[in-house]
């Protein structure tokens, strides 16, 4: 039996019938409608007194039938064909509406959201007879045809929506002059709106030539964006709380690209909404859904980034309503973890992270469960069957555990015979990306790998450091660390999965507190990196700042550091600037940590 959807109640069972028969109608190939359909359907509409759609696909064939206005009966965007930018859906949709009046733009909203070739909307008189010989007739008062309208895609339109004529495309009302060519307030989407025409005037159209014309201008439209089978293409959303200021909201945008470049993917566009509080089902409004919906499809994104944690629930409900995937911040951090480590240990840390992470997100990933293969937030163990699955990663976590336990005991172990060995020890910390690798390999010549990328290093490297007694002033070795970066909101899961590589930095003798100077966010990022010590287990030894990257910042940042923390030393390690006082300060370090402890 043919499923009818929308509002069901209090229809008939007679009516129910008559709506399951429309699926059983044909349309000629060329032809947008035929009267007798249109008829049919605005006599249904008018005996049980609400909106009907029907969604016919280019054969002619209903595929659809709604009770309901086209933004109530509009089909999921999991269920439309995936196409690029420079096509429509293939499916057009004919609706009924009780109010003699054009399609609103929550009706045209929802075409563009289905990228449908073609919007009918059928004014019902409320009234109409039957011809002799049977047939409802006289239903339809007029009719308005819309559909979509190419666009430059780099081009964002926030004007309120405006009307305009429209020279670009023939008439939509059959040669009638003054169709009009309507642009909302949502971006990317322009769409043309007929005048108010006949049924004959409608069905006298050729469907056909006007879908080749539309999708050859879109062609022409999009012929310059080439998609990257490797590359993730990005929308990226934040939303701003009432618990954040402007320059912080930005700065977490600005990490959050830095992420997804890190990650490899290509980031398209950054969309933002102001909220008191998160939505609970969705993050954001309504209306921001559908916005970043149709962005999506209009910039051939296929993966959607927001800047908070998300829960399986609001994964669920916007995948399902925008159509392509959607991650968080955390498993952006997690998918660059698994591109990054290189050693059993971190690869077997990064494991255990995204399992835990994975694990309570099984539900709702669909029903084959495989997501291995490219793509942000893919990389790693993947996902199997949902029926088995639980069980299997509950028994991977554990022995996972047990071998980070291992490692923890090796490296406690290690730590010891430093230890005993009487050799101090400084661990590198600070933000991701402030340039500890570069200062480990300009003080020891380590040839850790660096680049300027987000998290770029993650297994610890322990080397010997030779630098000045502070009191006696002879030579003396300490051995150097260089840590995993931190980065603001460190995950929790990250936490715990690399409490062994973390314990470098609570079993070292002191700190060197590495400062990225030249970032805009700099006083933040020291801020988010003592809140993380703060959370250590066993508090760490004493620290010296050190601002890295000086020959990149003005006069005035350096003033204001020195200002703000006057016992702070200042290098470049890429430049080696300073780095014979580093050594100095190193000295009266250990010597203050050994009195210290």
């Amino acid at each position: 039996m043919e499923t009818i959807f929308g509002n069901l109640q209090g229809l008939k069972s007679s009516q129910l019938k008559q709506l399951q028969r429309l699926y059983h109608q044909r349309i000629p190939g060329d032809r947008i409608t035929t009267p007798e359909f249109s008829q049919r359907l605005a006599a249904i509409s008018t005996e049980i007194n609400q909106p009907v759609c029907a969604y016919l696909n280019r054969r002619g064939q209903v595929i659809r039938v709604g009770v309901g206005t086209p933004r109530q009966t509009q089909i999921p965007p999991l269920e439309l064909p995936r196409y690029g930018a420079e096509r429509l859906s293939g499916i057009r949709c004919i609706a009924t509406q009780l109010k003699p009046e054009p399609p609103n733009e929550t009706a045209l909203t929802a075409m563009a959201l289905q990228r449908l070739d073609a919007l009918v909307m059928l004014n019902i008189t409320g009234t109409g007879f039957q011809r002799r010989g049977g047939g409802a007739t006289g239903y339809v008062k007029q009719a308005y045809l819309a559909h979509l309208t190419p666009q430059d895609a780099r081009a964002l339109i926030t004007s309120p929506a405006v009307q305009k004529v429209s020279a670009d495309l023939p008439p939509a009302g059959g040669g009638n002059e003054g169709g009009k060519e309507q642009k909302s307030n949502l971006p990317y989407t322009s769409w043309s709106v007929s005048p108010p025409m006949s049924v004959d005037m409608l069905t006298q159209q050729d469907f056909m030539d006007l879908v080749e014309a539309l999708e050859a201008e879109f062609r022409r439209e999009y012929v310059a964006q080439e998609v990257d089978a490797d590359q993730d293409r990005v929308l990226i959303v934040g939303v701003m709380t009432d618990d954040m200021t402007a320059q912080q909201f930005q700065d977490t945008l600005d990490e959050l690209g830095r992420l997804v470049d890190t990650a490899g993917g290509e980031v398209l566009e950054m969309m933002r909404q102001k909220r008191s509080r998160i939505h609970p089902q969705t993050v954001v409004g309504e209306g921001k859904v559908q916005e970043i919906a149709i962005t999506a499809q209009t910039l051939g994104a296929n993966l959607v980034v927001f800047d908070h944690d998300l829960s399986p629930a609001q994964i669920r409900n916007l995948e399902s309503q925008i159509g392509v995937r959607v991650v968080d911040r955390t498993e952006v951090i997690l998918d660059i973890f698994a591109q990054r480590a290189q050693s059993r240990a971190g690869k077997l840390q990064v494991e255990l992270a995204q399992l835990e992470y994975m694990l309570p997100r099984l539900a709702g990933r669909g029903q084959a469960m495989s997501r291995l293969g490219g793509g942000i937030g893919t990389r790693g163990p993947g996902e199997t069957k949902l029926e088995t699955e639980r069980r299997a990663i509950g028994r991977r976590i554990a022995r996972l555990q047990q071998q980070v336990n291992q490692l923890q005991a090796h490296r406690e172990r290690l730590r010891q015979r430093r230890q005993h060995q009487e050799v101090p020890s400084v661990a590198i910390v600070g933000y991701t990306n402030a340039g500890k690798s570069t200062l480990l390999n300009a003080l020891t010549n380590a040839e850790v790998y660096t680049a300027d990328q987000l998290f770029a290093t993650l297994d610890p490297t322990t080397r010997r450091l030779v630098v000045p007694h502070a009191e006696v002033g002879e030579l003396q070795e300490i051995l150097v660390t260089d840590t995993v970066g931190f980065i603001h909101e460190l995950p929790a899961s990250l936490m715990d999965a690399f409490r062994a590589t973390l314990e470098e930095v609570t079993e070292a003798d002191a700190l060197l507190h590495l400062v990225d100077l030249s970032h805009p966010a700099w006083l933040s990022h020291i801020r988010s990196v003592r809140e993380i010590l703060a959370q250590m287990p066993i508090t760490p030894g004493p620290a010296l700042v050190v601002f890295n990257k000086i020959d990149e910042v003005d006069s005035d940042t350096l003033a204001l550091a020195r200002e703000e923390f006057p016992l702070a030393v200042f290098i470049s390690a890429s430049q080696r600037l300073g780095l014979e006082t580093l050594r100095q300060r190193l000295g009266q370090l250990v010597e203050y940590a050994a009195s210290y402890g």
